[in-house]
């Protein structure tokens, strides 16, 4: 037997690697209760962003201990990341979904009886903390089920679930809210995470027979400083990270908190008009998402392009609306606004495009955890920042959101740096797993 050198990967095969996961029916179902999970995990995370000018009566706060809420909860998420790949790593994706599960859940319950704004807050810290742990399991339970060509479209489709959750908590939790009051719309909607629980417990699978990993001793902190260390080092993953972190704030933001007071507030509208605005934030997200998933799996080489695409649209859309003339944007603009945004969702997804294959898959948990960083560290910041601005300057959005283009102007240059890098060293690592395993006969 001897070894063949390869011929460079067409951009259609370029994901495809030995030794991988068949997929099939059985994959779909599993990696469905895993989405499951995800989309009931995003639906807690979002309803906040419904209900902030209720939370800001019921405990009388202004806006910037309103941002506080989302800030705390996202400044609980991002710095579980790390932590939770590492655990995802050691542990497993059911073991950590299933913790996840119990904390989001209680959460989600104890912010339905907060009586104080402090009690309030200590259960957004609590959902938070279970949220963290939902999304990069589900990416690890991806990756261990299917083949890695489906990689890109996979992950897509997880977005696309959270972005199904959100749409819940913009059409649901908002008309619950407003029908049956607070304590029984969050309360019962902490019964969706006792049903995942139970699927969870009884159907989900880390990995399909015959592809189990590799087992290693525990090795303590030694092990967790080299995991973390041998992932930052790959300038795939810190481009992944600058990725997630430039495209993914700017919806997250306006979804989560601040879009409903801009629009009610700034904008003049009802907010009957602008729970359908952010509705189409969320349904662009879910057409974007398809569209990008199918791109990308077809030709890996536009993930950079689709990334910085978005960004600038992002930014060009931003500032038109923010500068525009007159006491309101016109309608149609802030349809393009909503529509624009609705990207950023599946353009930050691209980020664990450029992480997945510059890492093996015992890293897989601890890269996705640092990449998924990126985009909640941007929104934490600009949370905090559009909140003090606001109070600052007497509500006043323009000057409040221009904060998100000093962001994306950092992220760019971070993208910029690292793109080089990251592309020589993927297509080393990818010829050097082919000659390792394309053999043919002497």
């Amino acid at each position: 037997m001897s070894a063949r050198p390869p011929s460079p990967p067409s951009s259609s095969s370029s994901l495809s690697l030995p030794g991988d996961p068949p997929g099939g029916r059985r994959a779909v179902a599993v990696w469905c209760i895993g989405v499951s999970v995800y989309f009931v995990a995003v639906i807690f995370r979002t309803s906040l962003g419904v209900a902030g000018l209720d939370a800001a009566e019921r405990f009388h706060v202004g806006a910037s201990a309103l941002s506080t809420f989302s800030i705390l909860q996202l400044l609980v998420y991002a710095g579980m990341q790390i932590p939770v790949g590492l655990l995802v790593d050691r542990l497993g994706t059911k073991k950590v979904l299933t913790i996840g599960v119990v904390l989001f859940t209680a959460g989600q319950l104890g912010f339905a009886f907060s009586p104080t704004y402090g009690t309030a807050l200590a259960s957004r810290a609590l959902l938070g903390c279970g949220d963290a742990m939902t999304f990069i399991s589900v990416l690890r339970l991806g990756t261990r089920w299917f083949p890695a060509r489906r990689g890109p479209l996979v992950a897509q489709l997880a977005g696309l679930a959270g972005m199904a959750g959100n749409l819940v908590s913009t059409l649901v939790i908002a008309r619950l809210l407003h029908g049956i009051g607070w304590t029984a719309a969050f309360a019962g909607s902490a019964l969706a995470g006792v049903v995942v629980l139970v699927l969870l417990l009884l159907f989900l699978k880390d990995h399909p027979e015959g592809h189990e990993p590799e087992p290693f001793p525990h090795l303590g902190a030694a092990y967790v400083r080299r995991q973390i260390a041998a992932s930052w080092r790959e300038p795939g993953t810190r481009l992944g990270l600058w990725v997630h972190f430039t495209t993914q704030f700017p919806a997250m933001v306006f979804l989560l908190l601040w879009g409903l007071p801009f629009l009610v507030e700034d904008q003049g509208l009802s907010r009957a008009t602008a729970g359908e605005l952010l509705t189409l934030v969320v349904l662009s997200n879910m057409v974007v998402g398809l569209v990008y998933g199918q791109i990308v799996a077809r030709h890996h080489a536009a993930r950079l392009p689709l990334a910085l695409g978005t960004v600038a649209a992002t930014a060009v859309v931003w500032a038109v609306t923010l500068v525009y003339p007159g006491d309101h944007a016109p309608m149609w603009l802030l349809i393009v606004l909503c529509a624009v945004l609705g990207c950023c969702g599946p353009a930050s997804m691209l980020g664990f495009d450029f992480a997945r294959p510059a890492n093996p898959p015992e890293r897989q948990g601890t890269a996705s955890g640092i990449t998924n960083m990126g985009g909640f560290v941007a929104s934490m910041t600009t949370l905090f920042a559009v909140g003090v601005l606001l109070d600052a300057t007497g509500d006043n959005y323009s000057i409040a959101f221009s904060v998100v283009f000093v962001l994306q102007a950092f992220g760019v240059s971070q993208i910029l740096r690292l793109r080089s890098r990251a592309a020589r060293r993927e297509r080393e690592r990818l010829v050097a797993s082919r000659v390792e395993t394309v053999h043919v006969p002497a």
